[in-house]
């Protein structure tokens, strides 16, 4: 299933007293957010602006245009940034971002185990889980966009 939105961010807190924004960033690298064009549905893409990252970790902090003030900031908390698919750069042969992976059937010894619901990773791998609540891993699983199957041991 593909997405024309790409989630890549959260605004989890407001920083300081003139408006900023800290940022838990979903991407590669928090430094991406330079380059991103977000799309959200509290401002336009161009009253974004990437400040700075916080060191040794996945948050950045941003200003939006219009943002001048902690309690206004605080009014953005949970605010979801995404990008346009369009703007991910093209994949390698065997390589997916996590968003294709949702909806897709998954497949466990010959039976199907339910949907893909969200890709989660605590830090040991990705999980994969379902719809019904269960989590399984997806080390060395294989993915079938033809069918829409996902393949795990």
């Amino acid at each position: 299933m593909l997405n024309n939105k790409i989630l890549v961010g959260k605004i989890v807190a407001p920083q300081g007293i003139r408006g900023e924004v800290r940022i838990q960033t979903y991407s590669d690298a928090p430094s991406d957010f330079k380059k991103f064009k977000i799309i959200s549905d509290k401002f336009v893409s161009d009253d974004f602006k990437f400040v700075r990252t916080v060191p040794n970790s996945t948050v950045i902090i941003a200003k939006i245009r219009g943002v001048d003030d902690r309690n206004t900031a605080e009014m953005l908390r949970g605010t979801q940034l995404f990008i346009g698919r369009g703007d991910l750069p093209e994949l390698k042969e065997n390589e997916y971002y996590q968003t294709d992976l949702i909806g897709m059937s998954v497949n466990q010894r010959g039976n199907i185990i339910g949907r893909v619901s969200c890709v989660q990773n605590y830090g040991a791998g990705d999980i994969l889980e379902l719809e019904n609540g269960d989590m399984v891993s997806f080390v060395g699983a294989k993915v079938d966009f033809d069918t829409g199957v996902i393949y795990i041991n």
